[in-house]
């Protein structure tokens, strides 16, 4: 039997345990951000500048529907990290078989979703233009099939990660990365499938991924192997996965609906905003990467600590979680802004899209260091099971950011520039309104296990 090797973050200084469990989650994202960004690039340099809007008004749709996949997934792994920190490994098994089978069911209804009413969804709830609807929608319908492997993918690793293996998912992502990045050239520049073959190279890498993530989780972890188990799901499992993944649900939805009426946004200001933004997107990936990452480990050490009834380290750790996302952050705003045009011309576009899109990365560059401040407390509420705190702060951030982007456009002065200040100014805005409910202590007074 293989040995296993869980990691608990209950003991050590907690700065050490975040580096740990973040450094791999920070290189897997990278990887997954790469295979995005590869996507984006051979369709704008081996298509078209309009085959990149196409993929580009995809995006939102996209992350919309597996916004369920990424809240459910972070709250069956709270769930899991505070079973693993209380000490209680059996009741993990049946945790994460409950889990599975409910996200990825729910992974085939949402690809029936995609598949039948893409179009659909595309033309009247994104509000994609005329010239751009034949690809987006080819493209879209292609990328929701692979919309059962990545719930699944999501599940195990989240599962994986509960119990402190965060460095699987970096194996899995770099393999997945890989074959996207060689399927990529293979589909566009050999056999001319244009945007679809952009597609069936992203759904592939996701299969391969989540095959992967599936065995190694079976071969290397005996609480998480069912055969020979009496396994069953009941309707009291799911309603405990449902109460506790929606507020989770919730918040990423609300992220995706915030970026789909930025899209319409985006889209009313023509196809070369629409192209730029396209770019702006993939590069706030980049940068989002480090705080996103210490957001995930701080979810993760919280749940692990509140199961081991550790509140001291949940507020030591979440200061110094702080400290690291906003001193990495601080380096890469420095390089994007001295080197956007370079970044600009490497995806392929010119023109007044390539005036929008540099003017876009450096207004946004120095202000990602306050993202960076309030963030990694969201990751902390998650973790001891204030899921619901941490929607109502994600549904501030965008209720507040939308109403800039649209009422600012309005003012002569400002006109698109909203949509470049309009995130800086609302990160500002969120520091108080974070930190009044940090220090209020409410958090500290609530219980997911028994």
């Amino acid at each position: 039997m293989t040995k296993n090797k869980t990691v608990t973050m209950t003991e050590g200084a907690p700065w050490k345990s975040l580096i740990i469990f973040a450094i791999p989650i920070l290189l897997g994202s990278l990887f997954q951000q790469l295979y995005h960004t590869v996507d984006t690039m051979m369709v704008g340099r081996l298509i078209s500048e309009q085959a990149l809007s196409s993929v580009g008004t995809c995006g939102v749709l996209t992350n919309l529907l597996i916004a369920f996949s990424t809240g459910f997934s972070v709250g069956t792994g709270v769930i899991s990290s505070q079973l693993f920190g209380a000490g209680k490994k059996d009741e993990i098994t049946k945790h994460s078989f409950n889990s599975l089978v409910f996200l990825i069911g729910l992974g085939v209804i949402i690809a029936f979703v995609g598949i039948f009413a893409g179009g659909f969804l595309l033309k009247h709830l994104v509000s994609v233009p005329e010239m751009l609807l034949y690809d987006s929608a080819r493209y879209f319908r292609i990328i929701a099939f692979g919309f059962v492997f990545l719930f699944g993918y999501n599940a195990v690793t989240s599962l994986l990660r509960s119990i402190g293996d965060s460095k699987a998912s970096l194996y899995f992502l770099m393999i997945s990365s890989l074959t996207n990045i060689i399927l990529d050239y293979v589909f566009i520049a050999w056999f001319n499938m244009g945007v679809e073959g952009a597609a069936w190279a992203t759904v592939i890498s996701q299969s391969v991924s989540c095959i992967f993530s599936f065995v190694y989780m079976q071969k290397k972890y005996e609480i998480f192997r069912f055969k020979g188990k009496k396994l069953r799901t009941t309707w009291s499992d799911i309603v405990i996965l449902i109460k506790t993944g929606t507020p989770m649900a919730l918040q990423s939805m609300v992220g995706t609906v915030f970026n789909l009426f930025m899209q319409r946004l985006v889209n009313s200001f023509g196809a070369a905003m629409t192209a730029s933004y396209t770019v702006v997107s993939r590069y706030e990936g980049y940068m989002h990467l480090p705080t996103n990452s210490v957001n995930q480990g701080i979810a993760t050490f919280a749940a692990q600590n509140k199961g081991a009834n550790k509140p001291e380290r949940i507020e030591k750790g979440l200061g110094q979680a702080i400290i690291m996302a906003t001193l990495v952050t601080g380096c890469l705003s420095v390089l994007s802004f001295i080197f956007a045009e370079g970044i600009v011309a490497s995806f392929g576009i010119s023109g007044q899209a390539a005036v929008y899109c540099v003017k876009h990365i450096r207004i946004l560059a120095f202000p990602f260091m306050l993202f960076s401040l309030y963030f990694p407390c969201t990751g902390m509420y998650q973790g001891v099971g204030k899921g619901s705190a941490a929607t109502a702060m994600s549904s501030t951030f965008l209720g507040i950011c939308l109403i800039l982007g649209y009422g600012l456009r309005y003012i002569p002065v400002i006109g698109e520039t909203s949509l470049m200040i309009c995130k800086p100014v609302t990160w500002l805005i969120m520091q108080p309104i974070n930190y009044s409910y940090y220090f209020k202590g409410s958090w500290k007074k609530t219980n997911l296990i028994k």
